[in-house]
């Protein structure tokens, strides 16, 4: 896959020397180009902003500019997929990750200041937001978006099953995890992931997975499709959790 990112600030993209976007590039399961926008500004002074028309607080960023750019990547990479980071744009999610995933040139525009010139919107196939909150500029949003991405790519992620287990990729947050050591100041790691038994170990995690998106998310939980499997781990969590308090 090919991103191209569009920012006036391109030194801010070198976090993603870094970690699995890292070995995604120097793999070359994903290339990576940082593209500075004031490269195609028409003045000496290499302006990408102006006065808001109809006045107000606050610079816009300039429609020619991003044209210009749009004009030269297209020659030399051909046409992507145009991607707006905007606080207007649908919220971005694990279904949109993958499905971006499935694209072979991603190009992603940074706005700054006010906002972008409305007319930049012509040459954008999608509007994505991280979030309800306002960032200073779409750059972070941007990075965000990169390495959800680039999870979904085969390969990216040493084993597929360690993607797989993530939370949101089957609707349900992740089960919670533990490591070394055992039992730390009194607080012990639950005896079935010690046990060995890989079933029981399996039927446990699938439990706790269904009940953190419950506690924690709501939300996730009442948008499931529930599957045969899905509601025979509710009716096993109901009745270990009904176990449980008879036995206390």
């Amino acid at each position: 896959m090919l991103i191209t990112v569009v920012s006036i600030f391109p030194g801010m993209f070198e976090v993603l020397n870094y970690g699995i976007i890292k070995r995604a590039k120097d793999t070359g399961l994903v290339n990576i180009e940082v593209i500075n926008l004031r490269d195609f500004a028409a003045d000496r002074r290499r302006n990408v902003d102006d006065y808001d028309y109809g006045g107000g607080t606050g610079m816009v960023m300039k429609a020619d500019v991003f044209f210009h750019f749009k004009d030269w990547y297209e020659k030399h990479s051909g046409k992507g997929y145009v991607l707006l980071m905007s606080p207007k744009g649908s919220v971005f999610t694990h279904e949109k990750a993958v499905e971006l995933a499935n694209k072979k040139h991603l190009v992603l525009l940074c706005g700054r200041y006010k906002g972008v010139d409305e007319r930049v919107k012509d040459m954008v196939d999608e509007e994505l937001s991280i979030g309800d909150f306002v960032l200073s500029g779409g750059e972070l949003a941007a990075m965000v978006i990169i390495d959800a991405v680039s999870r979904q790519i085969p390969g990216v992620v040493g084993k597929m099953e360690s993607v797989e287990n993530d939370s949101f990729y089957n609707g349900y947050l992740d089960y919670p995890h533990y490591t070394r050591p055992a039992n730390l100041n009194g607080k012990k790691v639950p005896d079935v992931l010690l046990s060995g038994a890989h079933e029981k170990i399996d039927l446990y995690r699938k439990m706790e997975s269904i009940k953190e998106t419950i506690l924690k998310r709501p939300d996730l939980f009442i948008k499931k499709q529930l599957n045969e499997e899905d509601k025979k781990m509710i009716a096993e969590l109901i009745r270990s959790l009904v176990k449980n308090k008879d036995a206390g």
